[in-house]
């Protein structure tokens, strides 16, 4: 039988929890939190005042604040991108009955809450040029992205589960960062993003958990791959009007390292969870390849934190066009 072939038996026979699954981690839409519940109410007579306000704390945070949240808010109106690529996987199809399918689908109407009220927020700030931001998120959905996953179920875990961890730490960071200056709203809303982005990553966790107890040697292989190659953030191809694609993104990373929001050192500790997660150093009846594969994903964390270590984060001032002039 084909690897392709095994990969479909292993999704559907994780499947048949695919019910478990969606009661565990996901949040029925009547019960989960809103956009609206964490902006204006354009209904009451406060709204005025409610938006000045909002105007007024948001000239206290600097623009490489500003720039790493339109960054965070693209990647995350970008959905149209990750859910079509999640429903190509092997084992996942739109067929009414496809578990995964509906999986699918239904994390992806949570994530579509977040986009939405970072948007809304970032309209009511007035720090930043909003057409331009909305040309990068049009730019970001049109080109998409190449992850290096193909249709396999088992590399597309491993990066959703590094990736929805990565988001907690940007989306707590910026919190934060907010809280301290006093943006008690934007602090509250971007840490409960912060806490969906958790819930998802406890997720495509467990399914990859799930997948290294059917499927060891194929896992192990698969999630060295992954980290040999470096997740690839959305971010990578963020541009602006008539730029060329991907060029935003080395003057983006830098400004979101020195903000603090996500750093070198956060991929490394996100890496290093995941080996301590999966237990990788416990996982029996390996292949010869994949206990290499193991070795190697062993050492990796130290091996990175001793390059991030001396990476410089440059001071320069860029220029984006998402900002307003001074």
């Amino acid at each position: 039988m084909s690897i392709k072939n095994i990969r479909k038996e292993v999704m559907q026979t994780l499947e048949k929890n695919i019910d478990s699954f969606v009661d565990k981690f996901l949040i029925p839409a009547e019960k989960i939190w809103q956009p609206t519940d964490f902006l204006p109410n354009s209904q009451k007579d406060t709204f005025i005042s409610e938006v000045e306000e909002i105007r007024e704390l948001s000239k206290e945070l600097h623009d490489d604040f500003w720039v790493v949240l339109v960054g965070d808010t693209i990647t995350e109106e970008a959905l149209p991108t990750y859910e079509s690529w999640l429903l190509d996987l092997d084992g996942v199809n739109q067929d009414p009955d496809n578990g995964w399918a509906r999986w699918v689908r239904t994390w992806t109407s949570e994530e579509n809450r977040h986009g939405d009220v970072l948007n809304k927020y970032l309209y009511l700030s007035g720090r930043v040029n909003m057409r331009e931001v909305e040309i990068s998120t049009q730019h970001l959905i049109a080109d998409g992205f190449d992850i290096g996953t193909s249709t396999d179920p088992y590399k597309n875990f491993v990066y959703t589960t590094f990736q929805e961890l990565a988001t907690y730490v940007s989306h707590n960071n910026v919190a934060k960062i907010a809280r301290k200056k006093g943006h008690k709203a934007l602090a509250k809303m971007s840490k409960i993003i912060a806490g969906d982005e958790m819930r998802h990553h406890q997720a495509y966790a467990h399914f990859v958990k799930e997948i290294f107890k059917i499927d060891p040697s194929e896992m192990m292989l698969a999630f060295q791959h992954m980290m040999k190659y470096k997740i690839v953030m959305p971010a990578l191809h963020l541009r602006e009007s008539f730029g060329a694609k991907g060029s935003l993104f080395d003057d983006f990373s830098a400004v979101a390292q020195r903000v603090g929001v996500y750093t070198g050192f956060d991929y490394v500790d996100i890496l290093q969870k995941l080996n301590t997660m999966w237990e990788i150093d416990k996982i029996i009846n390996l292949t010869p390849e994949a206990e290499k594969a193991r070795d190697y994903l062993m050492k990796l964390p130290d091996r990175m934190y001793r390059i991030t270590e001396r990476i410089v984060i440059p001071d320069t001032k860029f220029e984006f066009k998402w900002m307003l002039p001074a």
